[in-house]
Protein backbone atom coordinates (compact mmCIF):
# COMPACT_ATOMS: atom_id res chain seq x y z
CA UNK A 1 0.00 0.00 0.00
CA UNK A 2 1.56 3.19 -1.02
CA UNK A 3 0.54 5.89 1.94
CA UNK A 4 1.31 9.57 1.25
CA UNK A 5 1.93 12.07 3.78
CA UNK A 6 -1.09 13.20 5.96
CA UNK A 7 -3.28 10.55 4.47
CA UNK A 8 -5.29 7.98 6.69
CA UNK A 9 -5.38 4.70 5.63
CA UNK A 10 -6.92 1.39 7.09
CA UNK A 11 -4.98 -2.07 6.39
CA UNK A 12 -4.46 -4.82 8.19
CA UNK A 13 -1.78 -6.12 10.86
CA UNK A 14 1.51 -7.40 9.06
CA UNK A 15 -0.03 -5.79 5.40
CA UNK A 16 2.95 -4.03 4.10
CA UNK A 17 2.58 -0.18 4.30
CA UNK A 18 4.51 1.91 1.43
CA UNK A 19 5.56 5.15 2.32
CA UNK A 20 7.25 7.58 -0.90
CA UNK A 21 9.05 10.25 -0.32
CA UNK A 22 10.70 12.39 -3.38
CA UNK A 23 13.83 14.25 -2.92
CA UNK A 24 14.18 18.26 -3.59
CA UNK A 25 17.78 17.68 -3.69
CA UNK A 26 19.53 15.97 -6.51
CA UNK A 27 22.06 14.10 -5.01
CA UNK A 28 25.95 12.43 -6.70
CA UNK A 29 24.48 8.92 -5.72
CA UNK A 30 21.69 8.84 -3.95
CA UNK A 31 22.48 5.27 -3.00
CA UNK A 32 25.29 5.98 -0.90
CA UNK A 33 24.76 10.02 -0.58
CA UNK A 34 21.53 9.58 1.68
CA UNK A 35 20.34 7.65 4.38
CA UNK A 36 16.09 7.76 5.37
CA UNK A 37 14.02 6.49 7.21
CA UNK A 38 10.49 7.05 9.57
CA UNK A 39 9.74 7.31 13.17
CA UNK A 40 6.92 4.96 13.28
CA UNK A 41 4.86 4.76 16.61
CA UNK A 42 1.94 2.84 17.32
CA UNK A 43 0.39 0.69 19.99
CA UNK A 44 3.64 -0.72 22.10
CA UNK A 45 5.52 0.42 19.21
CA UNK A 46 8.36 3.13 18.86
CA UNK A 47 10.97 2.39 15.93
CA UNK A 48 12.98 3.94 13.67
CA UNK A 49 12.44 2.25 9.97
CA UNK A 50 14.92 2.84 7.83
CA UNK A 51 14.23 3.51 3.72
CA UNK A 52 16.03 3.03 0.00
CA UNK A 53 16.41 4.57 -2.88
CA UNK A 54 14.57 3.63 -5.59
CA UNK A 55 15.83 5.21 -8.63
CA UNK A 56 15.26 8.92 -10.11
CA UNK A 57 14.36 10.74 -6.86
CA UNK A 58 12.07 8.52 -4.92
CA UNK A 59 12.86 6.72 -1.49
CA UNK A 60 10.68 4.58 -0.12
CA UNK A 61 10.22 3.33 3.44
CA UNK A 62 8.26 -0.05 3.83
CA UNK A 63 6.72 -0.33 7.12
CA UNK A 64 3.84 -2.51 8.82
CA UNK A 65 1.62 -2.93 11.92
CA UNK A 66 2.46 -5.35 14.34
CA UNK A 67 -1.06 -5.80 15.97
CA UNK A 68 -4.26 -3.08 15.34
CA UNK A 69 -4.83 0.19 16.64
CA UNK A 70 -3.54 3.96 15.06
CA UNK A 71 -0.37 4.14 13.38
CA UNK A 72 1.81 7.80 13.04
CA UNK A 73 4.88 8.23 11.32
CA UNK A 74 7.07 11.02 10.80
CA UNK A 75 10.25 10.62 7.89
CA UNK A 76 13.74 12.24 8.53
CA UNK A 77 16.43 12.13 6.19
CA UNK A 78 21.00 12.84 6.66
CA UNK A 79 21.66 15.07 5.03
CA UNK A 80 18.14 16.79 5.92
CA UNK A 81 15.66 17.20 2.64
CA UNK A 82 12.75 19.23 2.27
CA UNK A 83 11.04 16.09 0.53
CA UNK A 84 12.97 13.57 2.56
CA UNK A 85 12.64 15.02 5.97
CA UNK A 86 9.77 16.11 8.41
CA UNK A 87 7.04 14.19 6.36
CA UNK A 88 3.93 12.80 8.30
CA UNK A 89 1.47 10.06 8.21
CA UNK A 90 -0.96 7.91 9.87
CA UNK A 91 -2.60 4.82 9.16
CA UNK A 92 -5.63 2.67 11.31
CA UNK A 93 -4.60 -1.12 11.40
CA UNK A 94 -7.44 -3.79 11.97
CA UNK A 95 -6.68 -7.57 12.81
CA UNK A 96 -7.60 -10.34 10.09
CA UNK A 97 -9.90 -12.98 10.76
CA UNK A 98 -9.12 -16.13 11.67
CA UNK A 99 -10.40 -17.91 8.61
CA UNK A 100 -8.44 -14.86 6.65
CA UNK A 101 -5.67 -16.37 8.36
CA UNK A 102 -6.42 -19.57 7.58
CA UNK A 103 -6.24 -18.66 4.20
CA UNK A 104 -3.12 -17.23 4.33
CA UNK A 105 -1.00 -18.20 6.73
CA UNK A 106 1.87 -15.24 6.35
CA UNK A 107 -1.04 -12.97 7.67
CA UNK A 108 -0.12 -14.69 11.46
CA UNK A 109 2.83 -12.59 11.47
CA UNK A 110 6.42 -12.49 11.47
CA UNK A 111 8.48 -15.99 11.77
CA UNK A 112 10.14 -15.77 15.70
CA UNK A 113 11.77 -18.26 17.66
CA UNK A 114 9.41 -20.81 19.88
CA UNK A 115 9.09 -20.33 23.17
CA UNK A 116 11.97 -22.67 23.99
CA UNK A 117 14.15 -21.67 21.35
CA UNK A 118 14.41 -24.43 19.64
CA UNK A 119 11.50 -23.80 16.54
CA UNK A 120 9.84 -21.91 14.62
CA UNK A 121 6.26 -19.83 15.23
CA UNK A 122 4.19 -17.01 13.96
CA UNK A 123 3.59 -14.21 15.79
CA UNK A 124 0.03 -15.17 16.49
CA UNK A 125 1.59 -18.12 18.60
CA UNK A 126 1.01 -20.94 15.35
CA UNK A 127 4.14 -23.51 14.40
CA UNK A 128 6.03 -22.39 11.56
CA UNK A 129 7.37 -25.98 10.37
CA UNK A 130 9.52 -24.26 7.68
CA UNK A 131 9.74 -26.43 4.58
CA UNK A 132 12.00 -24.94 1.80
CA UNK A 133 13.90 -25.11 -1.77
CA UNK A 134 16.17 -23.58 -2.82
CA UNK A 135 15.88 -20.75 -5.87
CA UNK A 136 19.19 -18.96 -5.65
CA UNK A 137 18.02 -17.26 -8.85
CA UNK A 138 14.78 -15.79 -8.13
CA UNK A 139 14.98 -12.23 -9.04
CA UNK A 140 16.50 -13.68 -12.55
CA UNK A 141 14.59 -14.60 -15.92
CA UNK A 142 15.34 -18.02 -14.82
CA UNK A 143 12.29 -18.03 -12.83
CA UNK A 144 10.57 -16.34 -15.80
CA UNK A 145 7.72 -13.55 -14.14
CA UNK A 146 4.45 -13.13 -16.16
CA UNK A 147 1.83 -10.84 -15.31
CA UNK A 148 -0.82 -12.77 -15.48
CA UNK A 149 -2.46 -15.45 -13.49
CA UNK A 150 -3.34 -18.11 -15.95
CA UNK A 151 -0.85 -20.91 -14.73
CA UNK A 152 1.02 -23.28 -17.27
CA UNK A 153 1.59 -27.02 -17.09
CA UNK A 154 4.97 -27.87 -15.36
CA UNK A 155 7.16 -28.27 -18.48
CA UNK A 156 8.86 -25.76 -21.03
CA UNK A 157 6.47 -22.71 -20.70
CA UNK A 158 6.11 -23.03 -16.86
CA UNK A 159 7.57 -19.85 -14.84
CA UNK A 160 7.53 -18.45 -11.72
CA UNK A 161 3.84 -18.38 -10.58
CA UNK A 162 3.70 -22.16 -11.62
CA UNK A 163 6.62 -23.83 -9.90
CA UNK A 164 5.12 -21.24 -6.63
CA UNK A 165 1.65 -23.47 -7.24
CA UNK A 166 3.77 -26.61 -7.73
CA UNK A 167 5.63 -26.32 -4.66
CA UNK A 168 2.43 -24.93 -2.48
CA UNK A 169 0.25 -28.08 -3.66
CA UNK A 170 3.71 -30.08 -1.75
CA UNK A 171 3.29 -28.15 1.40
CA UNK A 172 6.20 -26.29 0.91
CA UNK A 173 6.26 -23.09 2.55
CA UNK A 174 9.64 -21.26 1.93
CA UNK A 175 11.73 -20.57 -1.39
CA UNK A 176 15.56 -19.35 -0.58
CA UNK A 177 16.85 -16.33 -2.49
CA UNK A 178 20.19 -14.47 -3.18
CA UNK A 179 19.19 -11.37 -4.03
CA UNK A 180 22.06 -10.65 -6.45
CA UNK A 181 22.60 -13.41 -8.00
CA UNK A 182 25.04 -13.26 -9.37
CA UNK A 183 25.90 -9.16 -9.32
CA UNK A 184 29.13 -9.38 -11.89
CA UNK A 185 28.45 -9.77 -16.24
CA UNK A 186 30.89 -12.50 -17.54
CA UNK A 187 28.69 -14.83 -19.30
CA UNK A 188 31.70 -15.02 -22.25
CA UNK A 189 34.31 -15.80 -19.83
CA UNK A 190 35.39 -18.35 -17.73
CA UNK A 191 34.27 -18.94 -14.28
CA UNK A 192 37.50 -18.26 -12.83
CA UNK A 193 38.80 -15.04 -13.42
CA UNK A 194 42.02 -13.43 -12.43
CA UNK A 195 42.78 -9.40 -12.12
CA UNK A 196 45.91 -7.41 -13.57
CA UNK A 197 47.00 -7.24 -9.76
CA UNK A 198 46.84 -11.32 -9.24
CA UNK A 199 43.37 -11.23 -7.47
CA UNK A 200 42.07 -14.45 -7.96
CA UNK A 201 37.99 -14.00 -8.32
CA UNK A 202 35.75 -16.94 -8.62
CA UNK A 203 32.56 -14.82 -10.87
CA UNK A 204 29.45 -16.39 -12.83
CA UNK A 205 27.99 -19.92 -12.50
CA UNK A 206 29.08 -22.15 -15.41
CA UNK A 207 26.18 -24.18 -17.14
CA UNK A 208 26.70 -27.65 -17.06
CA UNK A 209 29.01 -29.28 -19.05
CA UNK A 210 30.90 -26.25 -20.29
CA UNK A 211 32.99 -23.65 -19.69
CA UNK A 212 31.15 -20.57 -19.93
CA UNK A 213 28.74 -19.05 -17.45
CA UNK A 214 25.44 -18.54 -17.06
CA UNK A 215 23.44 -15.53 -17.75
CA UNK A 216 22.06 -14.01 -14.68
CA UNK A 217 19.83 -11.07 -15.64
CA UNK A 218 16.44 -10.32 -14.66
CA UNK A 219 13.58 -10.70 -17.29
CA UNK A 220 14.30 -6.96 -18.64
CA UNK A 221 17.85 -7.77 -18.72
CA UNK A 222 18.74 -5.75 -15.91
CA UNK A 223 21.65 -6.78 -13.33
CA UNK A 224 21.39 -5.90 -9.71
CA UNK A 225 24.54 -2.77 -10.38
CA UNK A 226 25.24 -0.62 -12.85
CA UNK A 227 28.69 -0.75 -14.87
CA UNK A 228 31.73 -0.40 -15.22
CA UNK A 229 33.22 -1.21 -11.71
CA UNK A 230 36.02 -0.49 -10.39
CA UNK A 231 38.18 -3.75 -10.19
CA UNK A 232 41.01 -3.12 -12.57
CA UNK A 233 41.30 -5.17 -15.93
CA UNK A 234 37.71 -6.31 -15.34
CA UNK A 235 35.64 -2.98 -15.16
CA UNK A 236 32.96 -4.63 -17.71
CA UNK A 237 32.64 -7.53 -15.36
CA UNK A 238 32.69 -7.05 -12.16
CA UNK A 239 30.40 -4.27 -11.30
CA UNK A 240 30.35 -1.02 -9.32
CA UNK A 241 28.79 -2.00 -6.47
CA UNK A 242 28.49 1.32 -4.72
CA UNK A 243 25.66 2.07 -7.75
CA UNK A 244 22.35 0.29 -7.01
CA UNK A 245 20.40 -0.83 -10.17
CA UNK A 246 16.87 -0.08 -8.66
CA UNK A 247 15.51 -1.43 -12.03
CA UNK A 248 16.64 -5.38 -11.30
CA UNK A 249 15.36 -5.07 -7.48
CA UNK A 250 12.01 -3.78 -8.78
CA UNK A 251 11.49 -7.29 -11.08
CA UNK A 252 12.55 -8.79 -7.38
CA UNK A 253 9.38 -6.89 -5.73
CA UNK A 254 6.60 -8.88 -7.31
CA UNK A 255 8.55 -12.06 -6.82
CA UNK A 256 8.90 -11.18 -2.98
CA UNK A 257 5.46 -9.95 -2.60
CA UNK A 258 3.56 -12.73 -4.85
CA UNK A 259 5.11 -15.58 -2.34
CA UNK A 260 3.95 -14.16 0.50
CA UNK A 261 0.33 -13.31 -1.30
CA UNK A 262 0.58 -17.50 -1.51
CA UNK A 263 1.59 -17.89 2.17
CA UNK A 264 5.43 -18.47 1.17
CA UNK A 265 8.35 -17.01 3.17
CA UNK A 266 10.89 -16.18 1.18
CA UNK A 267 14.65 -16.73 2.64
CA UNK A 268 16.89 -13.53 1.13
CA UNK A 269 20.00 -13.89 0.95
CA UNK A 270 22.12 -10.31 -0.19
CA UNK A 271 24.69 -11.83 -2.48
CA UNK A 272 27.30 -14.72 -2.46
CA UNK A 273 30.44 -15.04 -0.75
CA UNK A 274 32.72 -14.63 -3.76
CA UNK A 275 32.42 -11.24 -4.40
CA UNK A 276 34.40 -10.28 -1.02
CA UNK A 277 37.31 -10.12 -1.86
CA UNK A 278 37.32 -7.22 -4.58
CA UNK A 279 34.31 -5.81 -2.65
CA UNK A 280 37.31 -5.28 0.16
CA UNK A 281 40.14 -4.36 -1.84
CA UNK A 282 38.36 -1.41 -3.85
CA UNK A 283 35.74 0.06 -1.54
CA UNK A 284 35.04 1.08 2.15
CA UNK A 285 35.08 -1.51 3.86
CA UNK A 286 32.76 -3.18 5.84
CA UNK A 287 30.88 0.13 5.63
CA UNK A 288 30.06 -0.48 1.67
CA UNK A 289 28.77 -4.38 2.17
CA UNK A 290 27.07 -2.95 5.35
CA UNK A 291 25.34 -0.64 3.81
CA UNK A 292 24.11 -3.27 0.92
CA UNK A 293 23.06 -4.92 3.59
CA UNK A 294 20.78 -2.85 5.27
CA UNK A 295 19.43 -1.83 1.29
CA UNK A 296 18.20 -5.56 1.09
CA UNK A 297 16.93 -5.71 4.40
CA UNK A 298 14.95 -2.31 4.08
CA UNK A 299 13.64 -3.07 0.86
CA UNK A 300 11.82 -6.51 2.46
CA UNK A 301 11.99 -5.57 5.93
CA UNK A 302 7.67 -5.35 5.62
CA UNK A 303 7.58 -8.50 3.98
CA UNK A 304 6.99 -11.84 5.85
CA UNK A 305 10.44 -12.97 5.25
CA UNK A 306 13.50 -14.61 6.69
CA UNK A 307 16.69 -12.24 6.10
CA UNK A 308 20.27 -13.21 5.81
CA UNK A 309 23.51 -11.03 5.41
CA UNK A 310 25.90 -13.24 2.99
CA UNK A 311 25.47 -16.68 0.85
CA UNK A 312 28.38 -18.69 2.77
CA UNK A 313 28.49 -21.67 0.67
CA UNK A 314 31.77 -22.31 0.76
CA UNK A 315 35.33 -20.96 2.12
CA UNK A 316 37.05 -20.88 -0.63
CA UNK A 317 38.01 -17.50 -2.82
CA UNK A 318 36.50 -15.24 -0.16
CA UNK A 319 37.41 -13.15 3.13
CA UNK A 320 37.56 -14.74 5.93
CA UNK A 321 34.96 -15.18 8.25
CA UNK A 322 36.14 -12.57 10.92
CA UNK A 323 36.23 -9.96 8.39
CA UNK A 324 32.49 -10.43 7.24
CA UNK A 325 31.42 -11.00 10.52
CA UNK A 326 32.82 -7.38 10.81
CA UNK A 327 30.41 -6.40 8.33
CA UNK A 328 27.57 -8.09 9.79
CA UNK A 329 27.46 -6.69 13.28
CA UNK A 330 28.21 -3.23 11.48
CA UNK A 331 25.08 -3.31 9.78
CA UNK A 332 23.04 -3.93 13.72
CA UNK A 333 25.49 -1.12 14.87
CA UNK A 334 24.74 1.68 12.22
CA UNK A 335 20.41 0.61 11.76
CA UNK A 336 19.75 -1.27 14.86
CA UNK A 337 18.04 -5.10 14.27
CA UNK A 338 15.34 -4.85 11.36
CA UNK A 339 12.21 -2.92 13.42
CA UNK A 340 9.41 -5.99 12.95
CA UNK A 341 11.26 -8.87 14.54
CA UNK A 342 12.57 -9.91 11.13
CA UNK A 343 15.10 -12.96 12.06
CA UNK A 344 17.93 -13.42 10.21
CA UNK A 345 20.08 -16.67 9.54
CA UNK A 346 22.99 -17.45 6.93
CA UNK A 347 23.70 -20.28 4.40
CA UNK A 348 26.62 -21.68 6.06
CA UNK A 349 29.86 -23.70 5.26
CA UNK A 350 29.48 -26.70 7.43
CA UNK A 351 28.11 -24.85 10.13
CA UNK A 352 26.84 -20.86 11.01
CA UNK A 353 27.37 -21.66 14.83
CA UNK A 354 31.83 -22.51 13.54
CA UNK A 355 31.45 -19.87 11.64
CA UNK A 356 30.75 -16.40 12.85
CA UNK A 357 30.31 -17.83 16.87
CA UNK A 358 26.79 -17.76 18.93
CA UNK A 359 24.80 -14.57 18.79
CA UNK A 360 27.17 -13.19 21.47
CA UNK A 361 29.70 -12.33 18.68
CA UNK A 362 26.98 -12.52 15.95
CA UNK A 363 24.62 -9.64 17.27
CA UNK A 364 22.89 -10.33 13.80
CA UNK A 365 22.12 -14.01 14.33
CA UNK A 366 18.94 -15.19 14.95
CA UNK A 367 18.81 -18.66 13.80
CA UNK A 368 21.26 -21.03 13.19
CA UNK A 369 22.49 -23.51 10.06
CA UNK A 370 24.58 -26.11 8.80
CA UNK A 371 24.76 -26.99 4.85
CA UNK A 372 27.16 -27.49 2.12
CA UNK A 373 28.25 -30.98 3.52
CA UNK A 374 26.36 -33.44 1.93
CA UNK A 375 27.07 -36.58 3.99
CA UNK A 376 25.34 -37.09 7.19
CA UNK A 377 28.55 -37.08 8.86
CA UNK A 378 27.31 -33.14 9.70
CA UNK A 379 23.55 -33.57 11.26
CA UNK A 380 25.51 -33.56 14.58
CA UNK A 381 26.40 -29.82 14.66
CA UNK A 382 22.44 -29.66 14.68
CA UNK A 383 22.78 -31.32 17.80
CA UNK A 384 26.08 -29.01 18.91
CA UNK A 385 23.45 -26.19 17.60
CA UNK A 386 20.59 -27.32 19.83
CA UNK A 387 22.55 -26.74 23.23
CA UNK A 388 23.86 -23.52 22.90
CA UNK A 389 23.10 -21.13 24.87
CA UNK A 390 20.15 -18.95 24.74
CA UNK A 391 18.69 -21.32 22.61
CA UNK A 392 17.72 -19.96 18.75
CA UNK A 393 16.41 -22.74 16.11
CA UNK A 394 18.47 -24.50 13.74
CA UNK A 395 17.88 -25.81 10.44
CA UNK A 396 19.98 -27.84 7.58
CA UNK A 397 20.08 -25.37 4.50
CA UNK A 398 22.04 -26.14 2.18
CA UNK A 399 21.71 -30.39 2.62
CA UNK A 400 22.86 -32.86 0.03
CA UNK A 401 20.83 -32.26 -3.35
CA UNK A 402 19.02 -34.76 -5.48
CA UNK A 403 21.70 -35.62 -8.03
CA UNK A 404 24.93 -34.92 -5.84
CA UNK A 405 27.84 -37.70 -5.06
CA UNK A 406 27.15 -39.26 -8.51
CA UNK A 407 23.85 -40.43 -8.00
CA UNK A 408 21.60 -40.01 -10.92
CA UNK A 409 19.08 -36.57 -10.27
CA UNK A 410 15.49 -38.57 -9.39
CA UNK A 411 17.08 -41.65 -8.59
CA UNK A 412 16.02 -44.11 -6.25
CA UNK A 413 19.34 -43.74 -4.17
CA UNK A 414 19.15 -40.07 -4.68
CA UNK A 415 15.87 -40.14 -3.23
CA UNK A 416 16.90 -41.97 -0.47
CA UNK A 417 19.52 -39.54 0.22
CA UNK A 418 17.31 -36.72 0.63
CA UNK A 419 15.22 -38.43 3.29
CA UNK A 420 18.31 -39.37 5.32
CA UNK A 421 19.17 -35.15 4.60
CA UNK A 422 15.47 -34.05 5.90
CA UNK A 423 15.15 -36.82 8.65
CA UNK A 424 18.58 -36.86 10.22
CA UNK A 425 18.83 -33.27 10.22
CA UNK A 426 15.42 -32.41 11.62
CA UNK A 427 15.84 -35.46 14.27
CA UNK A 428 19.44 -34.13 15.06
CA UNK A 429 17.99 -30.89 16.41
CA UNK A 430 17.25 -29.28 13.39
CA UNK A 431 13.04 -28.35 14.84
CA UNK A 432 13.32 -25.03 12.44
CA UNK A 433 12.79 -27.74 9.58
CA UNK A 434 14.82 -28.20 6.13
CA UNK A 435 15.32 -26.37 3.03
CA UNK A 436 15.74 -28.97 0.15
CA UNK A 437 17.72 -28.89 -2.95
CA UNK A 438 17.92 -30.78 -6.24
CA UNK A 439 20.15 -30.60 -9.34
CA UNK A 440 19.14 -27.69 -12.12
CA UNK A 441 16.80 -25.86 -9.38
CA UNK A 442 18.91 -24.33 -7.51
CA UNK A 443 21.15 -22.90 -10.35
CA UNK A 444 17.43 -22.16 -12.66
CA UNK A 445 18.79 -24.18 -15.46
CA UNK A 446 16.39 -23.82 -18.51
CA UNK A 447 15.47 -26.03 -21.23
CA UNK A 448 18.48 -25.10 -23.77
CA UNK A 449 21.05 -25.24 -21.16
CA UNK A 450 20.25 -28.84 -19.43
CA UNK A 451 19.21 -32.66 -20.52
CA UNK A 452 17.15 -32.52 -16.95
CA UNK A 453 16.19 -28.52 -17.07
CA UNK A 454 14.56 -27.56 -13.74
CA UNK A 455 10.81 -28.09 -14.87
CA UNK A 456 11.72 -31.66 -14.99
CA UNK A 457 13.52 -31.87 -11.41
CA UNK A 458 10.70 -29.99 -9.85
CA UNK A 459 8.39 -33.34 -10.58
CA UNK A 460 11.44 -35.67 -8.71
CA UNK A 461 9.97 -37.54 -5.64
CA UNK A 462 12.25 -36.15 -3.20
CA UNK A 463 10.68 -33.02 -3.12
CA UNK A 464 7.02 -34.58 -3.16
CA UNK A 465 8.24 -36.30 -0.05
CA UNK A 466 9.49 -33.29 1.94
CA UNK A 467 5.31 -33.02 3.16
CA UNK A 468 5.60 -36.97 4.26
CA UNK A 469 8.67 -35.89 6.67
CA UNK A 470 6.57 -32.97 8.17
CA UNK A 471 3.73 -35.55 8.74
CA UNK A 472 6.08 -37.59 10.94
CA UNK A 473 7.61 -34.82 12.61
CA UNK A 474 4.20 -33.09 13.46
CA UNK A 475 2.40 -36.45 14.13
CA UNK A 476 1.55 -35.44 17.46
CA UNK A 477 1.27 -31.78 17.24
CA UNK A 478 3.30 -29.12 18.61
CA UNK A 479 5.04 -31.78 21.11
CA UNK A 480 7.67 -31.55 18.12
CA UNK A 481 9.00 -28.51 19.50
CA UNK A 482 9.92 -30.22 22.87
CA UNK A 483 11.69 -33.00 21.85
CA UNK A 484 15.55 -33.42 22.65
CA UNK A 485 18.17 -35.22 20.05
CA UNK A 486 18.92 -38.47 21.63
CA UNK A 487 20.65 -40.88 19.33
CA UNK A 488 23.44 -41.72 21.68
CA UNK A 489 20.14 -43.51 23.26
CA UNK A 490 19.78 -45.92 20.01
CA UNK A 491 22.10 -49.23 19.83
CA UNK A 492 23.62 -49.51 17.40
CA UNK A 493 23.34 -45.97 15.83
CA UNK A 494 26.70 -45.74 13.38
CA UNK A 495 26.72 -48.66 10.95
CA UNK A 496 27.64 -47.23 8.04
CA UNK A 497 30.46 -45.07 6.84
CA UNK A 498 30.95 -41.17 7.78
CA UNK A 499 30.94 -40.07 4.25
CA UNK A 500 27.95 -41.61 2.99
CA UNK A 501 24.10 -41.65 3.70
CA UNK A 502 23.19 -45.04 4.51
CA UNK A 503 23.74 -47.24 8.11
CA UNK A 504 22.76 -44.37 10.46
CA UNK A 505 19.86 -44.00 13.19
CA UNK A 506 18.80 -40.49 14.49
CA UNK A 507 16.28 -40.12 17.54
CA UNK A 508 14.72 -36.96 19.47
CA UNK A 509 12.70 -37.57 22.49
CA UNK A 510 10.37 -35.44 25.06
CA UNK A 511 12.12 -34.85 28.44
CA UNK A 512 9.26 -36.63 30.11
CA UNK A 513 10.67 -39.44 27.73
CA UNK A 514 6.48 -40.47 26.70
CA UNK A 515 7.13 -39.98 22.84
CA UNK A 516 10.47 -40.84 20.72
CA UNK A 517 11.07 -40.31 16.96
CA UNK A 518 13.62 -42.59 15.42
CA UNK A 519 14.89 -42.59 11.86
CA UNK A 520 16.70 -46.06 10.50
CA UNK A 521 18.94 -45.11 6.70
CA UNK A 522 18.60 -47.75 4.64
CA UNK A 523 21.22 -51.09 5.88
CA UNK A 524 20.78 -50.29 10.09
CA UNK A 525 20.30 -52.98 11.68
CA UNK A 526 17.91 -53.86 14.44
CA UNK A 527 18.32 -51.81 17.82
CA UNK A 528 18.15 -51.67 21.04
CA UNK A 529 16.91 -48.04 22.56
CA UNK A 530 17.91 -46.88 25.91
CA UNK A 531 16.43 -43.99 28.13
CA UNK A 532 12.30 -44.69 28.03
CA UNK A 533 10.51 -44.64 30.93
CA UNK A 534 11.34 -48.07 33.61
CA UNK A 535 8.94 -50.70 32.98
CA UNK A 536 6.33 -48.69 30.75
CA UNK A 537 4.17 -49.66 27.63
CA UNK A 538 4.80 -47.52 24.45
CA UNK A 539 2.64 -48.11 21.46
CA UNK A 540 4.88 -48.50 18.63
CA UNK A 541 4.12 -47.36 15.30
CA UNK A 542 6.36 -47.68 11.84
CA UNK A 543 6.12 -44.68 9.31
CA UNK A 544 6.87 -44.87 5.30
CA UNK A 545 9.21 -41.97 4.65
CA UNK A 546 8.20 -42.70 0.79
CA UNK A 547 4.74 -42.70 0.67
CA UNK A 548 3.56 -41.42 4.28
CA UNK A 549 1.42 -43.93 5.32
CA UNK A 550 1.28 -45.48 8.48
CA UNK A 551 1.40 -49.08 9.00
CA UNK A 552 -1.20 -51.53 10.36
CA UNK A 553 -0.96 -54.95 11.36
CA UNK A 554 2.36 -56.56 12.04
CA UNK A 555 3.83 -52.85 12.34
CA UNK A 556 1.87 -51.73 15.13
CA UNK A 557 1.93 -53.29 18.55
CA UNK A 558 2.83 -52.37 22.40
CA UNK A 559 6.20 -52.73 23.29
CA UNK A 560 7.21 -52.72 26.83
CA UNK A 561 10.46 -51.51 28.28
CA UNK A 562 12.33 -53.39 30.78
CA UNK A 563 12.89 -51.74 34.59
CA UNK A 564 16.28 -49.94 33.02
CA UNK A 565 13.85 -47.97 30.69
CA UNK A 566 15.81 -50.82 27.78
CA UNK A 567 13.82 -52.30 25.19
CA UNK A 568 14.62 -54.30 22.04
CA UNK A 569 12.50 -52.27 18.78
CA UNK A 570 10.64 -53.97 16.63
CA UNK A 571 12.12 -55.61 13.62
CA UNK A 572 11.55 -53.51 10.62
CA UNK A 573 8.35 -53.57 8.34
CA UNK A 574 10.28 -55.71 5.55
CA UNK A 575 10.91 -58.83 8.58
CA UNK A 576 14.47 -58.21 8.33
CA UNK A 577 17.29 -57.56 10.98
CA UNK A 578 18.27 -55.20 8.58
CA UNK A 579 16.82 -52.53 6.95
CA UNK A 580 16.79 -52.81 3.20
CA UNK A 581 14.58 -49.75 3.26
CA UNK A 582 14.73 -46.27 5.52
CA UNK A 583 11.84 -46.17 7.86
CA UNK A 584 10.78 -43.77 10.62
CA UNK A 585 9.03 -45.31 14.05
CA UNK A 586 7.02 -43.59 16.73
CA UNK A 587 7.12 -44.76 20.03
CA UNK A 588 4.13 -43.10 22.63
CA UNK A 589 3.93 -44.09 26.10
CA UNK A 590 0.18 -45.53 26.86
CA UNK A 591 0.65 -45.84 30.71
CA UNK A 592 2.84 -44.35 33.84
CA UNK A 593 5.95 -46.13 34.78
CA UNK A 594 5.52 -49.07 37.67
Amino acid sequence: MDVKRDFVAKVHVWEKVEIVLHAQTSFTNAYTDVKVWVNLTGPGFNRRCYGFWDGGDTFRVRVLATVPGAWTWTSGSEPADPGLTGQKGSFDAIAWSESEKAANPCRRGMIRPSSNGHAFEYSDGTPFFLLGDTWWPTGTFRFRWRDDDTLRPIGPEAGFKEYVAFRKSQEFNCVTIVAAFPSWDNDDQSSHLKTTDGMALRNGWKQAGTSSTKKMTDEAGNRPFLFPGKVPGYEKYFPDVERINPAYFQWLDRKIDYLNSQGFVPFIEPARRDVGLAWKKYYPWPNSYSRFVEYIWSRYQANICLLSPLHFDNKATTLPPDEWNRAFNAVIDEYGHPPFGTLAGNNSYISSLHLWGHVDKARWLGFHQIGNVYTHDNYDKLTEIFHTSPAVPGINGESYYDGMLQQPSGSDEATLYCRSAMYGSVLSGGLGGHIYGAGSIWCGEVEKESKLPMWKMFQAPSGDQMRHMKAFILSEGVRYQSLIPCLELISPNRSGKAKGMTGWSYGAKTQQRDLFLLYFEKDCPQATLSGMLPNAKYQARWFNPRTGVWLDGGGNGLLTSDATGQAVLPGFPSESHASIEDWALKLVSTDTPH
